[in-house]
């Protein structure tokens, strides 16, 4: 019997492989300079970045949670002020909030799409809002149409959460320039991501740049002046050299994975075990996650498992009942939808470098344990 090679759940190592030695130039330029922060990698890729995202402005920053801090913490809300977001998310999401000094208020997410509801935020919308997050979930963009016309002239701000969303677009816009500001992680596995923690911060806002600046700069305005208490959050010039070289393979490297994507609706589409989020006509997903729905997740994952197919679980418990957030005061059932989707998701291995044969291989022994022929 022959023992086919397992199938991680990414490969850093294959995605890597072919650009190894323009990384390792890079890299040895910045050793070479001996600046490491604030190097010249640093502007260079925030001028690339901005450009990318079709936005006027760029922070590097030390990761993506302060890059949602910062964001948050620039907008100057009023003390009190709550800011909206979804169960269905990373915890970083809430996490900001708080540590902000905010107060999240969730909302449920759409059943259908598994993306912020605009009928739930329309509902959720108050006198204490201060901003909504968006979360571009699973490196799909939220319903940004819909929900920038819901906080037309309300004087609430829209903050993009595109932690997973790098290059992702709604209505022929990219991802980053579509809310007030935007929040980018560069965690080694995302789309873009660098060789440790890095994030930045995006917006078309000049002003609110410099604030994000300035706060991830000790709240400094010169040499020795420091006008505000702020916090040290920079993007490190080896990060910045990494991700510049990254940046320019990132529409390629999109390219697949919805190549990928397609193919794995293509093979599931009849398993009628197995439900998808269903893909906003307005939406271009960078996939950075591919998530599927199964009243029997757990089996499944261990039967893959049996299989040498690994998988991952984003995110089986949503924030609001995570033991962090059980001041806010919600419980199970408050929030159906977010529940349903953290019950029975599971996360099928997706990164540029999958090959074909494996994607099919997946399907295959996801349709053979259902019995599907």
């Amino acid at each position: 019997m022959i023992e086919l090679p397992g199938i991680p759940f990414v490969d850093l190592a294959a995605h890597h492989a072919p650009i190894r030695e323009e990384l390792d130039r890079a890299i040895d330029a910045v050793i070479d300079a001996s600046q490491f922060v604030r190097g010249p990698a640093v502007a260079e890729f925030e001028s690339a970045f901005a450009a990318y995202c079709q936005s006027e402005n760029c922070v590097g920053v030390g990761n993506g949670t302060d890059a949602l801090e910062l964001a948050i913490d620039a907008l100057g809300l009023p003390r009190g002020a709550e800011v909206i977001t979804t169960p269905t998310t990373f915890v970083a999401t809430a996490e900001a909030i708080v540590r902000t000094g905010f107060r999240p208020r969730l909302v449920d997410v759409d059943p259908d799409t598994w993306q912020l509801d605009p009928r739930a935020l329309r509902g959720g919308l108050g006198s204490d809002v201060g901003a909504v997050i968006a979360v571009h979930l699973y490196g799909t963009p939220a319903p940004m149409v819909e929900i920038d016309r819901l906080l037309e002239g309300s004087g609430v701000a829209c903050i993009e959460d595109a932690a997973q969303a790098h290059g992702a677009a709604y209505a022929g816009r990219r991802v980053g320039s579509l809310g007030r500001v935007a929040a980018f992680s560069f965690y080694p596995g995302k789309n873009l991501g660098a060789f440790g923690d890095a994030g930045a911060v995006v917006t078309a806002d000049a002003e609110l740049a410099e604030r994000v600046r300035r706060l991830g700069d000790h709240g400094r305005a010169g040499r020795h002046r420091h006008e505000v208490v702020g916090r040290n959050s920079r993007l490190d010039t080896m990060q910045a050299a990494v991700l510049l070289v990254k940046l320019a393979r990132l529409d390629e490297a999109n390219a697949r994975r919805r190549a990928i994507a397609a193919r794995y609706r293509s093979g599931l589409d009849d398993v009628p075990e197995v439900d998808l989020p269903v893909e906003d006509q307005d939406a271009t997903s960078v996939h950075h996650l591919f998530a599927v729905g199964c009243d029997v997740r757990d089996a499944l994952s261990e039967h893959l498992r049996g299989e040498g197919i690994a998988t991952g679980m984003h995110y089986p418990v949503p924030v609001h009942l995570q033991p962090a957030f059980r001041d806010l005061g919600y419980s199970r059932g408050d929030f159906p939808h977010a529940e349903r989707i953290a019950d029975r998701t599971l996360s099928l291995p997706m990164y540029p470098e999958l090959p074909d044969g494996a994607v099919e291989r997946v399907c295959d022994t996801i349709r053979k344990y259902f019995g599907a022929h």
